[in-house]
């Protein structure tokens, strides 16, 4: 009797295993072109909307502030929401798409407005604007650090995927 159950119980085990590696393995990854997809749909949507906030007097973000009257803490917020759809971090309370129009609406007025850590977002802009986001965890944590986070300290660069995941979560 102690077999025939033993012999029931290891079937039920290896049955269970072989569903568990077979739903395991079937876990989606998307394709090149679907990432592409995705980020393109993101970019017109974004697109989209800078056009809405143009024609209701808005800046890229939808808020009403104009360049000029930016403060540092506009910038690091702006900066840093930006930042999450590159970086990985236990916590993220905010995004927005990275765009071209908003690197350019905020690289335009670092110049005009009176800011502490001006040259420090310039930097960052500036590399954004030239699509390198390889120093995007560092970029992140100075913002953090000078907004003296706590919680949510990025630990590393999202994969392709993972930045496509995060994009169609957060659109």
């Amino acid at each position: 009797m102690k077999k025939w159950i033993i012999g029931i119980l290891s079937g039920v085990v290896l049955i269970v295993g072989a569903a568990a590696y077979y739903f395991a393995s079937q876990e989606e990854t998307m394709t090149a072109e679907e990432m592409e997809t995705t980020r393109q749909s993101a970019e017109q949507n974004v697109t989209e909307e800078v056009e809405q906030f143009e024609k209701e007097k808005k800046n890229p973000f939808g808020d009403e502030k104009a360049g000029g009257d930016l403060t540092d803490s506009d910038y690091q917020q702006y900066i840093h929401a930006m930042s999450h759809q590159k970086v990985k971090a236990d916590k993220k309370w905010t995004n927005y798409v990275i765009h071209p129009e908003r690197i350019d609406w905020l690289l335009q007025h670092t110049a005009s407005s009176e800011l502490q850590h001006g040259d420090t977002y310039k930097e960052i802009l500036t590399r954004w604007k030239n699509d390198d986001y390889s120093h995007a965890v560092s970029d992140h944590n100075t913002i953090w650090n000078l907004q003296n986070g706590n919680v949510g300290k990025a630990t590393g660069l999202l994969t392709e995927q993972e930045e496509v995941q995060y994009i169609e979560k957060h659109q």
